[in-house]
């Protein structure tokens, strides 16, 4: 059989993707102004735990944080009609990545999935159909598009499956439910379905549903025959844990950008196929290529730390690794004066916003962070080189409490690198 690589295909997908994408961002950053989280987790902190490598980012005064989020609903609304589209899903992107890269401690999948689908729109010609760009200048207006502009979006979606998938093959997920085990009982009160999730074997049923539906909906969507009965399976399964597990906005974004799944044909209507110069289209696949070898490599790469992933949570971010653990920790921070060998607690919320307390207990890289932000507040209070220790006692997935950082280790004098912590205790079951 031929494989054409330069085949064409109606620029509709694209289009019903750009509208859909813009509606459900356009939505969340107004949810997001309304909801008073701008100022929660941007304004009101006086510490932020940005990744590594993005230290120099930091928010901006209260008005300057406003106009990102305004900016950004904006943008989305603008993506969606098509209206200075390209100019549109630049602002969106940047603002959105700005927002994103200035605290870690609210970090989610989904946003992270929203941060490359408005990437992989600054790439495409979304805009060249039915929006108000080829109303304003009508030779815009094109009908075929190469079909990779297309494809990447199915190959990112199928990337974001299988990976979840494969995440839940494991002996925690398939063999002890776990966590739905700790999780469905909690909604229990919920009506009609609530007596059921206190039933154990609901657990199990949910784990391994979860797996073969991650694992298999992404084939499913794109083989024509299944695609619509996928796509109702997509609409439900998103929607249920939407309920169950109070997750925002993710089931919205993952129903919007399925759509893409779906070909559309325009009848009684006159090819325009889009024209590109040839540096251009060969920029492009090679922009895509390193792309999507960094979508494949990433996740893998907790392969190389020690120890376990959900213990150590080196190499699990950016990995599509979706509500696979219950943890929560409790962290005694100790300041120490070299000199007159006093030592005291710290209080974390004088520092800390609860949500961050909570999110850096189980973290280590944020605890590394949290230790440094003291060591230089206290040093700046007259304290020389204080020394910054910490008893952190973590549970993970409904086991037994267990001490979770030496120490005895000065963090202080720990730096952040991509090279395993070796002040993280081994997990011993």
């Amino acid at each position: 059989m031929e494989i054409k690589i330069n085949r064409e295909r109606h620029i509709a997908p694209l289009v019903l993707l750009r509208i859909t994408f813009g509606l459900v961002l356009f939505v969340s950053a107004i949810r997001f102004i309304a909801k008073g989280w701008v100022r929660e987790f941007y304004i009101a902190p006086k510490f932020h735990f940005p990744f590594y490598g993005f230290e120099w980012v930091r928010p901006l005064p209260p008005t300057g944080m406003y106009a990102v989020f305004v900016g950004m609903a904006i943008a989305a609304l603008l993506i969606m009609l098509g209206l200075f589209y390209r100019v549109a899903s630049l602002l969106f992107f940047l603002c959105f990545v700005y927002v994103e890269a200035i605290d870690k401690s609210y970090y989610l999948n989904h946003y992270y999935l929203v941060s490359l689908i408005g990437f992989l729109l600054l790439l495409v010609p979304a805009h060249r159909y039915f929006s108000l760009d080829v109303v304003r200048r009508p030779g815009l207006k094109v009908t075929r598009v190469p079909a990779w502009m297309i494809d990447i979006f199915k190959l990112q979606l199928c990337i974001v499956y299988c990976y979840a998938g494969l995440s839940k093959l494991t002996h925690e997920w398939m063999v002890e439910a776990m966590p739905l085990k700790l999780w469905l009982p909690a909604d229990g009160g919920l009506p009609l379905i609530g007596p059921l999730l206190r039933q154990g074997w609901v657990a199990y049923a949910f784990s391994w549903f979860g797996a073969v539906f991650d694992l298999s909906i992404g084939f499913l969507l794109l083989y024509q025959p299944t695609r619509k009965v996928a796509y109702g399976f997509v609409v439900i399964f998103h929607l249920a844990t939407g309920l169950l597990f109070k997750i925002g906005m993710f089931p919205y974004i993952m129903i919007a950008v399925t759509v893409i799944f779906f070909p559309i044909t325009v009848k009684d209507e006159a090819p325009l196929s889009l024209s590109m110069v040839a540096g251009r289209r060969k920029a492009l696949r090679v922009v895509l290529a390193g792309y999507f070898v960094l979508q494949l490599l990433v996740p893998f790469r907790y392969l190389l730390y020690p120890g376990k992933l959900y213990w150590t949570e080196e190499g699990y971010r950016f990995s599509w690794r979706v509500m696979l653990m219950d943890k929560g920790g409790t962290a005694f921070f100790y300041l120490k004066d070299a000199r007159s060998g006093r030592r005291w607690e710290v209080m974390n919320g004088e520092f800390l916003t609860p949500l961050q307390e909570r999110m850096m207990e189980t973290q280590p890289d944020m605890i590394l962070q949290y230790a440094h932000h003291l060591h230089d507040v206290y040093e700046k209070k007259g304290i020389a080189d204080p020394v910054i220790t910490v008893e952190d006692y973590v549970t993970l997935n409904g086991s037994g409490s267990r001490l979770y950082i030496d120490s005895t280790v000065d963090l202080a004098k720990q730096h952040e690198n991509f090279l395993p912590k070796p002040w993280i205790l081994p997990y011993r079951p």
